[in-house]
């Protein structure tokens, strides 16, 4: 039985789209309620049997690594005054140093780029990568649903939902050969096809099981769609050789990386709280669920991560 123990970050990107936040907070550290992006990906992936965590940063992205750090003074204060729940929260968010690897990318050419530095700290075993601007909420972790399924399949095994055809263009697309429930069997990939010429409407989204063999087809390839390395040029090259499938998760899927899709998962989110839901009018539940409902389709930017 195959177990998937690492898991890769992509957290290099500027998050220009919410500048001037950005100016001096990561884009991956923004608040949905009351944790930032990245620890709903790390939640995630514990959840869904990680053990070994790889970030690719950026120079001067400290924050990052200060927030998984222990904050000793913090947890003194709130021990003293009693304040179990919150203690045990700051504690949920550390990660042990010998399962931590953070790693930085000087410049940002690319998620086949940013996935291929992670190649000595992955090794020789399938490795799982995950985008922080996609939360995905669901009752069981995306990555966890995608995990049981890998099992049956192995090989490449990317995420993927339905998308209306005139968006195929913001995508990879699979080239879809075959369908059993949930799992999609593919020949290929292409990253953002015309909707003319798309093979299907099955997108890709931002959750990847890879087999160790990616590696040998990011040092092959050459810069593609936006002059950058494609992970989706890596992975169809890769189908030639060995399986490559979809998998329709179970959930609703936000792109946080666009100001309406965090806006829309603050709503979803905060309904799920009943402290927070009862400040929601009636009106503006109404409004909020439409615009929950929508976010799935918000155009997402699996080909230009870092802005």
């Amino acid at each position: 039985m195959t177990h998937i123990r690492k898991a890769v970050f992509p957290v290099a990107g500027l998050g220009t789209r919410f500048l001037p936040a950005t100016k001096s907070i990561p884009k991956e550290m923004l608040p949905l309620i009351d944790r930032p992006l990245i620890q709903y990906a790390i939640d995630e992936a514990r959840e869904s049997g990680i053990e070994e965590f790889i970030f690719i940063s950026a120079t001067g992205k400290t924050a990052l690594e200060d927030y998984f750090c222990s904050a000793r003074m913090l947890e003194q204060d709130l021990e003293a005054r009693g304040k179990t729940t919150l203690l045990q929260r700051l504690k949920d968010t550390q990660i042990d140093d010998d399962a931590l690897t953070i790693l930085r990318q000087d410049r940002p050419l690319g998620l086949g780029h940013a996935v291929r530095l992670a190649k000595r700290a992955v090794g020789d075993e399938p490795f799982a990568v995950m985008l922080p601007d996609d939360v995905i909420r669901a009752d069981q972790p995306a990555l966890s649903q995608m995990v049981e399924a890998y099992r049956l399949c192995e090989g490449h095994l990317v995420a993927t939902m339905t998308v209306p055809r005139e968006q195929t263009s913001n995508y990879g697309i699979l080239d879809v050969n075959g369908q059993l429930g949930r799992l999609t069997n593919a020949q290929g990939l292409v990253e953002k096809p015309r909707p003319d010429i798309a093979p299907s409407c099955e997108a890709v989204v931002g959750r990847y099981i890879l087999a160790p063999s990616i590696f040998d087809r990011l040092d092959e390839i050459r810069p593609g769609a936006g002059g950058e390395l494609q992970l989706t040029d890596a992975i169809n090259a890769d189908s030639q050789k060995i399986p490559v499938h979809g998998y329709r998760f179970a959930g609703q899927r936000f792109d946080c990386g666009s100001q309406v899709g965090f806006v829309a998962a603050t709503l979803a989110y905060a309904q799920d709280r009943p402290e927070l839901r009862s400040v929601i009018n009636p009106g503006t539940r109404d409004r909020s669920r439409d615009l929950c409902q929508n976010a799935s389709q918000i155009p997402n930017r699996i080909g230009d991560p870092y802005r």
